[in-house]
């Protein structure tokens, strides 16, 4: 299990890509990695901070440096990558040649039922949102990212799948 190509898991931020990662590598004895917390041990900060201090461009650099870690060291093959990581230069196209990438797909609405008030706030770019304004800013702002989540080579509507049928898709995906 060890020689996998590492496996992607993209989407939009608060669809799960972090705790299913998790449930994954602990179902196929593997470690895995979040990108997100790999930026935040190597800069000393939170993303929100980072963010703050830094500004996104800063953030999106040392997420591409995480990302290379973990292509070039095999750090994990599970990987769990920030909402923004695809979006940005060829992160999409690194990941697609380097493991098998699966988005996540799930409607605005149900990632904002999912969200507690602690998500929502080391989200930098929902702080505030609420109601109405919350859906509708992650809607827009899902529109101009999907066309980069569907470059991932495997596309899975979680609309009405519970974890445990998703966990089960993508562990047939990754043994197939």
């Amino acid at each position: 299990m060890h020689d996998m190509k590492p496996l992607f898991l993209i989407g939009y931020m608060g669809c799960g890509k972090s705790s299913l990662a998790r449930k994954i590598a602990r179902r196929m004895g593997v470690r895995q990695v979040d990108t997100d917390e790999m930026v935040e041990q190597e800069e000393g900060a939170s993303v929100v901070d980072i963010f703050k201090y830094e500004g996104e461009e800063h953030f999106r650099l040392a997420e591409r440096a995480a990302l290379d870690r973990i292509i070039d060291e095999g750090l994990a093959p599970v990987v769990s990558v920030g909402g923004g990581l695809p979006v940005w230069r060829d992160n999409m196209e690194r990941m697609n040649r380097s493991g098998v990438t699966v988005y996540l797909r799930r409607p605005a609405r149900q990632i904002a039922s999912r969200l507690s008030p602690y998500g929502l706030r080391k989200r930098p770019r929902l702080r505030g949102l609420e109601g109405e304004e919350l859906i509708d800013f992650m809607t827009s702002d899902m529109a101009v990212r999907e066309p980069y989540y569907l470059k991932s080579q495997v596309v899975i509507d979680c609309t009405s799948l519970s974890d445990d049928q998703l966990l089960e898709r993508i562990v047939s995906v990754v043994e197939n």
